[in-house]
């Protein structure tokens, strides 16, 4: 009998989303989630909704200010979530 050694859970999932169609999908729901992590608690406070849409990352902030800020950092935002994912799954951020 062979032997095998044991394998990460991580690598597992991985191993069969590269296998899988749902991969895409999978990836930009990751990257919705990441969102929460790379802005911070303070700024997903006034987040109340977002969804990854064919690589636009829709979020609806409910302080115009904010969405001030956001537009002007949108590019490291994507950069950062595109980063932690390993590859190139956001292309814009669609700030309402």
């Amino acid at each position: 009998m062979k032997r095998t050694y044991p394998t990460l859970i991580k690598d597992l999932i991985d191993k069969v989303l590269l296998e899988s169609d749902t991969r895409d999908t999978v990836m930009e729901q990751r990257a919705s989630f990441l969102w929460t992590e790379v802005v911070g608690p303070g700024v997903n406070r006034y987040t109340f909704r977002r969804y990854v849409d064919h690589g636009l990352l829709h979020v609806y902030i409910t302080s115009a200010p904010l969405k001030n800020d956001l537009a002007f950092l949108r590019h490291k935002i994507i950069d950062e979530i595109n980063t932690r994912l390993g590859e190139k799954v956001l292309q814009d951020i669609v700030i309402h």
